[in-house]
């Protein structure tokens, strides 16, 4: 059984049903669960399609509970009709260490796959990792040792499934080729999340910082980088009615999709969402500006029950401010501006790319998916 929730997810979940069918090529294997597109595109019989589960907030939530309690309810029936050798379980842990919890009851074995970030915020779940989770697989170099401060040593660190897989499939003079861009003048890109709630809260500002921007460095060109779930429709729908705002739009604003890590290779800066499209930034050394913006309710509330220093896992894993962090109210157009004007300066550029490339390396090298599989093959067996 193998449950995925959001796009990362997916992503991560179907990259290790494929390296388990490469490190068993004589197994058959029978897979079913809460799947993306890209794990029913590996063959992973759906119970549950998880693109529609995809929400963040209290409110959002709160309206899709009957959704996610018959998800639930599915899930849980069939792997008490199926009877699974494991539940892999994948990130999404408001979901997922609830599901943990009737799994390990009824006595199925549960691995989770990328460790919920109890670190940041909730760390007292620990107990549920503890209790209901056989095997965790840990993307993230410092999490093994945060359990094991607390008692807990199932935890394997298989590294992170993007390092050595983040590749632009064509350089900078390619891509601008095809978007029509000037190779030769500064390139911004801004990735303004993958939920609809995310882009019509953090694309704004962005755009307005492109405004500013335009107005000092008229030669810089914008990208717009549409997530996968997304459509450019609704970006377009965002870019129109910025246009009516006092600051006047860059005209060269392009608007990409499909093509995120060929837009951050080919860029000079970045204005990022805080999440994976960090990581894979610092894996491409893009230097960035992470920024977040949540509704005032979620942000109150959610908020400020995070404990660490840093949001963006491209600083989590450095330990430092590597790029500068936006959240919330610090999210506007000026600040925003000023600070990827400031990565435009060829020095500090340079320097920012100098630091992302130790993020890389602390990463891990390139296999963790392979990896993930081989401990999975390896608990399958001591427990059969």
């Amino acid at each position: 059984m193998i449950v995925a929730g959001e796009a990362s997810g997916d992503a991560h979940a179907a990259a290790l049903v494929r390296a388990l069918r490469d490190a068993a090529p004589q197994a058959r294997f029978d897979f079913f669960g809460a799947t993306g597109p890209l794990l029913r595109t590996a063959k992973v019989d759906s119970i549950v399609r998880s693109d529609d589960l995809a929400i963040v907030g209290l409110l959002e939530i709160g309206s899709a509970l009957p959704k996610f309690w018959r998800a639930y309810q599915l899930l849980k029936q069939a792997a008490i009709e199926r009877q699974p050798e494991a539940g892999i379980l994948v990130d999404w842990p408001d979901f997922n260490l609830k599901l943990a919890r009737a799994l390990h009851r009824r006595g199925l074995k549960v691995i989770y796959y990328i460790s919920p970030q109890l670190w940041a915020w909730r760390s007292h779940r620990a107990r549920n990792i503890q209790r209901d989770v056989d095997l965790l697989l840990s993307i993230l170099p410092f999490e093994q040792d945060w359990y094991a401060d607390r008692g807990i040593d199932h935890v394997e660190f298989v590294g992170h499934p993007l390092a050595g897989e983040v590749k632009a499939r064509y350089g900078r003079a390619e891509f601008c080729r095809q978007t029509k861009l000037d190779p030769n003048l500064p390139i911004i890109s801004l990735l303004p999340g993958s939920r609809r709630k995310e882009v019509e809260r953090i694309l704004p500002p962005m755009l307005e910082a492109a405004a500013l921007i335009s107005a000092r460095r008229p030669e810089v060109q914008f990208v717009v980088v549409v997530a996968p779930g997304r459509s450019s429709d609704e970006v377009r729908d965002i870019v129109r009615a910025q246009r009516s705002t006092p600051e006047p739009l860059p005209s060269c604003i392009h608007i990409v999709s499909g093509q995120s890590r060929e837009a951050l290779a080919a860029s000079d800066a970045a204005a990022i969402a805080s999440g994976t499209a960090t990581l894979e930034a610092a894996l491409l050394e893009t230097p960035m500006v992470v920024v977040y913006k949540e509704s005032g309710i979620n942000w109150h509330t959610l908020g400020r029950l995070i404990t660490t220093d840093h949001y963006g896992l491209v600083n989590l894993v450095a330990g430092e401010c590597v790029a500068t962090e936006l959240m919330q109210n610090d999210l506007n157009g000026e600040r925003l501006a000023n600070e990827l004007l400031l990565l435009l300066d060829k020095k500090r550029n340079e320097e920012a790319r100098a630091r992302l490339r130790e993020v890389a390396d602390e990463l891990g090298e390139g296999g963790a998916s392979q990896r993930a599989a081989n401990c999975v093959l390896q608990a399958l067996r001591e427990w059969s």
